[in-house]
């Protein structure tokens, strides 16, 4: 990854910068690595996760679609 310095504007650099991790996920895995996650907790997380994914597509579709 790499971000340019220009008119030695070190703050917008950083604001850049942050703004890249955020979008990548990077600041959300290292919360999630900072302690140990039981894999019968990980698969909770990861089901939990697909079913608002789920439940969001469909609510999507029902007011694309105008019914509700």
């Amino acid at each position: 990854m790499q971000i340019i310095v220009r008119d030695n504007n070190v703050d917008q650099a950083l604001r850049a910068l942050k703004k890249k991790l955020q979008r990548e996920g990077v600041y959300r895995e290292m919360k999630l690595r900072r302690h140990f996650e039981k894999p019968s907790e990980k698969r909770a997380r990861e089901k939990a996760a697909a079913v608002r994914r789920a439940r969001k597509m469909e609510r999507k579709r029902m007011e694309r679609d105008g019914t509700k």
